[in-house]
């Protein structure tokens, strides 16, 4: 499907959405008992688990007295696409995939507080539907606040596309049906508390003048998407307290 063909004449996208309206986000922290913390996300239709088991004491060889070691592993169930292939862990793209992880996810983390230590954190993708990266840094982030792990601020991650038509406009948050038409998709990755990019990927090249539009909706995509964790992390605390009340009484 051409990239001109992504938004029809009422300014609607194929999924219902407007230009700049994000996928549907549903999230929950402490999915898990046996981990240091966990989360589950939904982004749209892309389904993200992330796990965290830290800060331990780091093994020689990876040992540094600078800061912590952040490990990331960034994976996709067999059956999480249509296409059914059974796409190895530690592949290319998982392994190219965790460096991004990495990049964003150090970029939040205090490392100073934990010399010679390491955290562990696992990203697994049970159903992908376009911005996987991204609904993995999301759900990273969740998870890394569930194990107490301190952060600067929140790092949240967006993609944005561009619709070409009579007047070229800029599409937030870009699902699996318009990553496939072909367009250029950035990817940021930010901390929109302190204004702040940990990672910028971008698939094609791009005039600097779309670039600017494109740059901006995702930077405004990851400033929304803030909000929405925000309110899981304050929920989930909020259901925290209640239960200890609940237990004291």
């Amino acid at each position: 499907m051409p990239a001109a063909d992504l938004l029809s004449s009422q300014g609607l996208r194929l999924d219902g959405r407007r230009a700049n309206e994000l996928r549907r986000i549903r999230c929950k922290l402490g999915v898990f008992t046996q981990p240091d913390g966990s989360a589950y996300l939904e982004q749209g239709n892309t389904k993200v688990l992330a796990a965290v088991y830290g800060p331990h004491q780091a093994s020689k060889s990876k040992s540094s007295s600078d800061g912590v070691v952040v490990n990331c592993q960034y994976s996709m169930a067999t059956f999480s696409t249509g296409e059914r292939k059974n796409r190895p862990r530690g592949d290319r793209k998982s392994q190219e995939i965790s460096l991004h992880l990495r990049q964003a996810l150090t970029a939040a983390i205090k490392t100073e507080l934990y010399p010679r230590s390491q955290i562990d954190i696992y990203v697994e993708v049970l159903q992908a539907d376009g911005g996987t990266f991204c609904a993995g840094v999301n759900a990273a982030t969740l998870a890394l606040i569930d194990a107490g792990i301190p952060l600067r601020a929140y790092v949240c991650a967006c993609s944005a596309s561009m619709a070409w038509g009579a007047r070229p406009q800029p599409l937030v948050d870009v699902p699996h049906v318009e990553e496939a038409a072909g367009g250029v998709v950035l990817t940021v990755a930010s901390l929109p508390n302190t204004g702040s990019t940990a990672l910028l990927e971008m698939s094609h090249k791009l005039h600097m003048d779309y670039f600017k539009m494109v740059f901006s909706s995702a930077v405004q995509g990851c400033r929304d998407i803030e909000v929405i964790l925000d309110r899981a992390v304050r929920d989930h605390l909020a259901e925290g307290w209640t239960e200890q009340d609940t237990v004291t009484v």
